[in-house]
């Protein structure tokens, strides 16, 4: 390693060969470069002897703005200076030394002959590290150096952490935002599912409601014509949230599909080459046997299944653990139907039942998430059925769209503004009575 050394101010260089030799004891320090800032040639001499000995590659200046000049185009690791020199003492060198812009922190030790409290504070007060009394003893110069060493040894490896910790959170939001652009197309996906948020049958309105709680969600509402004078309306909550979940109601949705009734594991073609409607609960059975035999997934979902004939109002339901499925008379009465019934998925093998109501014109029937029965207030309490019934009273006298709209508004009043924690879905079927041309 070659060392080199600048003299500011001076005429003689005293040489190192003239000094004797001794092992380099800080070959591996943080410390690589110090600045010696004294008036005193002599003084400059000593020290630098001394630490060149030590292995340090030493700068000299023979006074503060030398110093500073040097600080600013040389990147030092410890600068050792007087405390009293003319023009700028070391008080002021130190100063303008904690101002400068740098990369790492720098260490500074004060040489000074005061040994008053007060002016070791005032030294403290604008940024020294250390102190060295004049004249100054090696074995103290290399303990203070030692202990400079130490500081700048941490601070360097805080600062590697550091970086470590912002390069790593720069990937992490690279791939955050991309996760994030991701997720947007993966709900406009999603949204897309329930192609047709409300479409008239004639003697039946539906309108659907689908909100993720997230970017994407578990819930599916949707309704397909079962191709022999009915309609069926559905609602599915799959188990968790997030991208998995979203994943199997898009394959659900496949099963469901309104458009291509050949896929539709619901439908059953005739010999004339119709359609016709399996029973709901064959149905959810049918749905059964595919998760657990075919899908081999670990999620499950509830699901309720509705047939609604479009001539009489005869509704024939099954239900797999979604929550009951609700009537809205005209006048605001609410009739909760069902009693639970077994998710699908779990186990292998269940059987469904189902039960038969009938609608009456003007009466609306609403199949929905537990996104709305189980929304907490702001002091942990939930809706529950009672409260939506309240809330669907309340706003009976809206159309279906509106009324869709008034239960997410209510909801968001009753949970006091916060973020809904499930996804809300909702399927409204409003019976008119019979259509004049059917």
């Amino acid at each position: 390693m070659c060392y080199t050394r600048l003299i500011l101010g001076t005429d003689v260089s005293p040489t190192s060969t003239s000094l004797p030799t001794e092992s380099v004891a800080f070959t591996e320090s943080v410390i690589r470069r110090i600045l010696v800032v004294d008036d005193s040639r002599a003084q400059r001499w000593v020290l630098t002897a001394t630490l060149t000995r030590l292995g340090f590659d030493v700068v000299e200046a023979d006074g503060g703005q030398a110093a500073l000049d040097i600080l600013r185009e040389t990147e030092v690791d410890l600068v050792i200076s007087d405390w009293m020199m003319p023009e700028m003492d070391g008080l002021e060198l130190c100063h303008a030394f904690r101002a400068l812009p740098r990369e790492n922190y720098g260490y500074f030790i004060l040489l000074t002959s005061k040994s008053e409290k007060g002016a070791v504070a005032q030294g403290l007060d604008v940024g020294a590290d250390d102190f060295l009394t004049k004249p100054v003893n090696s074995e103290e110069l290399r303990a203070r150096i030692s202990a400079g060493e130490r500081i700048l040894k941490m601070e360097r490896e805080l600062s590697e952490k550091n970086r470590l910790v912002v390069a790593t959170l720069e990937q992490l939001s690279g791939l955050y935002d991309a996760l994030d652009r991701d997720l947007i197309e993966a709900r406009k996906m999603q949204q897309s599912l329930v192609r047709d948020r409300l479409r008239d049958f004639g003697s039946v309105e539906v309108a659907l409601l689908l909100k993720p709680s997230g970017h994407v969600g578990g819930d599916l509402v949707g309704f397909f014509d079962t191709r022999d004078g009915r309609i069926a309306i559905y609602g599915i909550d799959v188990s968790g949230h997030g991208i998995a979940s979203a994943l199997l109601t898009a394959r659900l949705a496949g099963y469901l599909s309104d458009g291509a009734p050949d896929q539709n594991i619901a439908l059953r073609r005739r010999a004339d080459g119709g359609f016709t409607a399996a029973p709901p609960d064959e149905v959810a059975e049918a749905l059964n046997r595919l998760m657990l035999s075919e899908l081999k997934s670990d999620l499950y979902f509830t699901m309720t299944l509705a047939y609604v004939d479009l001539a009489s109002g005869e509704t024939e339901i099954t239900q797999c653990g979604h929550p009951p499925p609700a009537v809205l008379g005209a006048a605001g009465h609410v009739r909760f139907h069902g009693s639970g019934g077994l998710p699908i998925g779990l186990i292998a093998g269940a059987s469904y039942d189902r039960f038969q109501i009938r609608l009456t014109p003007g009466d609306r029937l609403l199949i929905y998430s537990d996104g709305f029965t189980e929304c907490p207030d702001e002091v942990g309490e939930e809706l529950e059925e009672e409260g939506l019934s309240a809330i669907l009273s309340e706003n009976a006298g809206l159309d279906a769209s509106g009324l869709l709209e008034a239960l997410v508004w209510d909801l968001d009043r009753f949970s006091g503004g916060a973020d809904f924690p499930d996804d809300l879905s909702c399927a409204i079927a409003t019976y008119r009575g019979k259509s004049p041309d059917r």
